[in-house]
């Protein structure tokens, strides 16, 4: 399977949001199925196949989740950071502040989630490529 050191290598060859496919296609390569990233820490807990996991270390201090999610600023904020309004942990900071609890990536699917506190879907986005 995969290991936290592949993904770490893959993903170091991603310099802007144009990158983000093929980083997501050779994940998949790798036997990754999906992952969740959590903005409380940042950590990621990824999926594989028959059931194999791996998590990777918290990225920063805890952040406090909004208990209500504030669809509308939170897409502002998305809208922003992929446009390159925001580095990554502005965004996370965003993402906690509007409700965001994590996302997922669907690797076969090519979509991405954004869920909130109480596990709705906020928002569904196709990943080009």
């Amino acid at each position: 399977m995969f290991s936290i050191s592949d993904i770490k290598a893959a993903h170091s060859k991603v310099k802007s949001g144009a990158d983000f496919p093929a980083y997501i296609q050779e994940i998949k390569q790798l036997g990754v199925t999906g992952y969740d990233s959590l903005v409380t820490d940042g950590h990621v807990d990824y999926f594989g196949t028959n059931g194999f996991t791996t998590s990777s270390d918290p990225k920063y201090a805890a952040l406090h989740i909004a208990a209500e999610a504030d669809d509308q600023l939170f897409i502002q904020y998305l809208k922003a950071h992929q446009q390159g309004g925001s580095d990554y942990p502005t965004f996370c900071s965003q993402s906690a502040e509007t409700g965001i609890e994590k996302w997922y990536v669907d690797v076969n699917q090519m979509t991405c989630t954004y869920f909130d506190v109480k596990g709705n879907s906020i928002l569904v986005e196709k990943i080009p490529g």
